[in-house]
């Protein structure tokens, strides 16, 4: 090395102290100033998005009948409340809920008063007030008791309906709930906040030809006189409001132990991998969190309309298909892996966010960062087959993608209103929160971190915790530094309460190092690219994959320059390692995505014919099989895949073989289930196989080979085709409302689909924010998916004047400014790198 050079490194285990833009505050409740007024006119008397502590739920008595014919539900509940100041207002949630009475009981549970008190709504703060003539006395027990009726939801909240087809064409309904983080309220009136823990004794009301389900088992069933049965419920644990779930359906299920899979009938022969798996998993978190499962039974439900990937109520677990399902004949081993690490996920809630639950939302990452971390703990101490550590790399490089930008936010960070919460369930609190704990585990030693993981869950249990209480349990009097006690709360404070990554610059100048240290951020201008070759050492596949992750990294950056970055991957050639070679590829193939739109010709087939010389070796390699590790196949299925995109003839003739083939079969062989998504996308591409893909869509039974058949479908370079699955998936019947937010992402990736998505999006606007929600993760992952392969200022000004005029809802969201960052960044990356890109190519292919 010369006497002066310069390394940047982006470290995984160094405080960074920036300035914060996103620190906790005291209280996430702010007052206004003006008079808040109900619905009927009367002021109304509480003027916070917080619920006022001085009145505490103790117990929920709670029924529930659902009428799956008319899709309407009514209830009644009646909770126990600790009055902790002397008042004549109860101040809950409620969103809308039709209030048919409400009164207050005494000790006696007798009522206080002869009439219905009156409700006061006040639907800005989904809330309700009761007014009691009397005062409520501090330290005296009362009951609050109210009668409501709603439709079942059409989305995917609160106490929603579901349906299915039967094999032999007829629809099935099923009402089922979805309560996080805020919409227990509108299946019930309730203290809908996290730290309101209570007990619920639930019964729910059905026909004979249905089954419910709830989070405790079920202590007796009364026959009641006009042919319906009630279900009673044992009473459940302390717990939060989000953590509440009930269902009507008529499942079947299968049984092992304490744990039960469910899932609508002609689909129970794909329960019993997850079986197998929630019976290992669940024995591995009682040893690893030392604490026996709390509840007496454990139950998984595949349900068939569903948002989110799952979720983990306490004792009845809820997953959408494909996370839960898996069929040896059609599924892929990337799709065992998933339905393994939902499972390792939700599982790991029953403790960490069950058992102890996070205060506010603030730290929601307190639940899902850990939840994120334990799926490759536990997954890889129960299926070391699987070889889950290979994706732990994956999940830090999307959080270091989503932190390099400005519009990033503090891990732990202050939130108020539903949009804002349900925003926090983001890459920032899953993938950023499971790294930082993967360091501080590896920092640490795994026996010191897992017993204070353990100390952290018995000091909480059925209470709530906030992020110091986590570093607090973290250290003990032997975890000792330089003989004084390891200051880890001011450590991981660096990291939690303040947004971004380091960028550490060492530079030698003779004999003396000099370390600085700043955030890495994408967006900046450059200062002068420095960069000396790393030499020859003995580096790890995962050194080896961060080594290529950081240097493209630092081109976006304008800290490295292109060609160095591309001149480090030409070792690929002799890379052994899966890992690092599929994350070289991964950079070359977005490169080539981006510049496919922009209609670059000669980079574009420059580009296209260097992957195919430089790759051919080991495509060619690659047998269109089952066969091999999980490794092996999961490169398999992402070279053959590119491959064939990319137009390489001996791959589309053997896909169109395989394709052919199937098709003479009407369907019945089995083909690699590695390869089935390639071989579709091969297939669709002309009229015919376009139709008989979407016919064998309609008819299949299996979600994890429904998936395949619509990425094919969305892959068409005919237009007219992407808008009408488009269609489809907003009508909701042939394809499910569920999968669209993921239909519009493939779309927007197909270049014939590139601004056919991002209009379809503009047009549907509200119709999408009425079925997903503001804030939610699939209007997310439509708003990204749509604009993040944009690359030109005309693009960027399109996407900021759509947001302009919908601003009164895209003001609340983060989520619009990371995509304008985004596209502020491809603007960048091509101003600073075409020409070199363009250059580099032509020498290579010299």
């Amino acid at each position: 090395m010369s006497s002066s050079s310069v390394v940047y490194l982006l470290l995984t285990l160094i405080s960074l102290t920036l300035p914060s833009t996103c620190l906790p505050s005291e209280s996430s409740s702010t007052a206004t100033e003006n008079t808040h007024v109900a619905t009927n006119g009367l002021p109304f008397p509480w003027s916070k998005l917080r619920l006022p502590n001085y009145i505490i739920p103790v117990h929920y008595h709670l029924l529930i009948h659902p009428n799956l014919t008319t899709l309407r539900f009514n209830g009644s509940v009646k909770i126990e409340i600790d009055v902790k100041n002397n008042t004549n207002w109860v101040v809950l949630h409620s969103k809308n809920l039709e209030i048919t009475a409400a009164t207050v009981l005494d000790e006696s549970e007798a009522n206080l008063f002869d009439k219905a008190l009156p409700v006061l709504d006040y639907p800005p703060h989904e809330q309700i007030a009761i007014f009691s003539p009397t005062i409520l006395t501090s330290g005296e027990k009362y009951f609050l008791y109210l009668e409501f009726s709603a439709s079942l939801n059409d989305g995917f909240f609160g106490f929603y309906k579901s349906s299915y087809k039967t094999t032999e064409g007829q629809t099935r309904v099923l009402a089922s709930t979805h309560f996080e983080p805020t919409s227990a309220r509108m299946a019930f009136p309730c203290f809908d906040e996290p730290n309101f823990k209570a007990n619920y004794s639930v019964r729910i009301r059905r026909g004979p030809s249905h089954i419910a389900l709830s989070n405790m088992p079920i202590e007796h069933t009364v026959e009641l006189d006009n042919g319906l049965f009630e279900d009673r419920f044992e009473a459940s644990v302390q717990m939060s409001t989000y953590l509440v779930a009930f269902i009507v359906c008529d499942f079947k299920s299968v049984s092992k132990r304490t744990v039960s899979i469910y899932a609508v009938p002609h689909k129970w022969h794909q329960t019993h991998y997850a079986l197998e798996a929630a019976v290992k998993l669940l024995e591995f978190y009682e040893t690893y969190f030392n604490i026996y499962y709390p509840l007496p039974k454990l139950d998984l439900i595949a349900i068939p309309d569903f948002q989110s990937g799952a979720m983990e109520n306490w004792g009845l677990t809820t997953y959408r298909e494909t996370s839960l399902l898996y069929d040896p004949d059609v599924s892929s081993t990337s799709d065992k892996l998933w339905v393994t690490m939902v499972i390792g996920h939700e599982l790991a809630h029953q403790w960490f966010g069950n058992l102890v639950t996070m205060e506010w939302w603030n730290d929601i990452w307190l639940n899902e960062g850990f939840a994120r971390y334990m799926e490759f703990v536990s997954v890889e101490a129960t299926y070391p087959q699987l070889k889950v550590e290979d994706y732990l790399l994956d999940t830090c490089f999307a959080a270091i993608g989503r932190d390099s930008l400005n519009s990033s936010r503090a891990i732990s960070c202050s939130v108020e209103n539903p949009t804002q919460i349900k925003e926090m369930f983001d890459t920032v609190s899953y993938d950023k929160g499971a790294c930082i704990l993967h360091m501080l585990r590896h920092f640490l030693t795994d026996d010191v971190f897992q017993s204070g993981i353990v100390r952290y869950l018995r000091k909480f249990k059925y209470r709530n915790a906030k992020n110091e209480d986590l570093w607090d349990s973290l250290v003990n009097k032997h975890a000792m530094r330089d003989n004084e006690k390891l200051n880890l709360k001011k450590m991981m404070c660096t990291w939690t309460l303040q947004k971004g990554i380091p960028l550490v610059t060492v530079k030698r100048q003779g004999t003396k190092l000099y370390i600085e240290q700043e955030r890495f951020l994408k967006t900046v201008q450059p200062s002068d690219p420095l960069w000396h070759s790393c030499g020859i050492y003995a580096v790890s596949f995962k050194d080896r994959a961060n080594l290529i992750h950081n240097a493209f990294q630092l081109v976006t950056a304008g800290r490295l320059t292109l060609d160095q970055a591309l001149d480090l991957i030409t070792y690929l050639k002799s890379e052994t390692h899966n890992v690092p070679l599929l994350q070289g590829l991964g950079y070359l193939e977005s490169f080539y995505k981006m510049i496919e739109k922009r209609n670059i010709a000669d980079i574009t087939q420059n580009l296209k014919t260097y992957i195919l010389q430089y790759f051919r070796d080991v495509i060619d390699k690659q047998t269109w099989s089952n066969e091999g590790t999980v490794s092996d196949r999961r490169l398999r299925s992402e070279l053959l895949s590119l491959a064939c995109d990319l137009g390489y003839t001996p791959c589309l003739e053997k896909a169109k073989h395989f394709y052919q083939t199937w098709v003479t079969s009407n369907g019945t062989i089995s083909l690699p289930s590695d390869v089935t998504e390639t071989i579709y996308m091969v297939g669709a591409q002309d009229e015919n196989g376009w139709q008989y893909l979407l016919e064998k869509y309609g008819v299949s039974m299996s979600e994890a080979e429904k998936c395949k058949f619509l990425a094919a479908l969305a892959s068409s370079k005919d237009s007219s085709k992407l808008l009408r699955l488009l269609e489809l998936g907003m009508e909701g019947s042939v394809i499910r409302t569920q999968d669209l937010s993921t239909l519009i992402y493939t779309v927007a990736r197909n270049p014939a689909g590139h601004f056919l998505a991002w209009n379809f999006v503009k047009k549907n606007w509200n119709k999408l924010v009425e079925k997903f929600q503001l804030g939610s993760f699939s209007m997310r992952n439509i708003i990204i998916g749509t604009t993040a392969q944009f690359s030109s200022k005309e693009e960027l000004a399109n996407i900021k004047d759509f947001f302009d005029s919908v601003k009164d809802q895209s003001s609340q969201l983060r989520v619009t400014q990371v995509a304008v960052e985004n596209v502020e960044k491809n603007i960048l990356w091509l101003e600073r790198n075409l020409e070199t890109l363009r250059m580099w190519l032509q020498q290579r292919l010299n």
